[in-house]
């Protein structure tokens, strides 16, 4: 079976959904707390190419993410942030919808948010 990233369209498309995924943090209500969140670190900016590279190894393509930082540890990446499930919930719904409008076939969608939904719950720590 192809990789996750090669079943969705390529680096390309994982370029377009994050880009994607980060405008809509921006403009929507629903992502004002994970943008605040953003803004304390090192901004939106940084964290759109960070997750580009992350999740090009995460669907299974190239790990650009590991080859910069030596892991791929989300409980890591994330353990200076406080996550509650409400900011989980919001950032699963905006994914999810970045996945819709980007045109990510069903299937794959699906099979990406249920491995997001287990992703993103394991990191809320308050």
């Amino acid at each position: 079976m192809k990789p996750m990233i090669d079943q969705i369209g390529g680096e390309d498309k994982v370029s377009h959904l994050v880009g994607h995924f980060y405008d809509l943090i921006e403009t929507l209500p629903q992502g004002r707390a994970i943008m605040e969140m953003h803004l304390k670190g090192h901004g939106l900016g940084h964290v759109r190419a960070e997750q580009f590279e992350f999740l090009c190894g995460f669907f299974g393509g190239r790990r650009y993410y590991h080859e910069r930082h030596g892991h791929m540890n989300l409980r890591e990446i994330h353990a200076h942030v406080e996550i509650g499930t409400g900011d989980a919930e919001d950032w699963l719904a905006i994914m999810d919808r970045a996945m819709e409008d980007t045109d990510v076939p069903s299937p794959q969608r699906m099979q990406i948010m249920s491995t997001f939904r287990r992703a993103a719950l394991s990191l809320v720590n308050t």
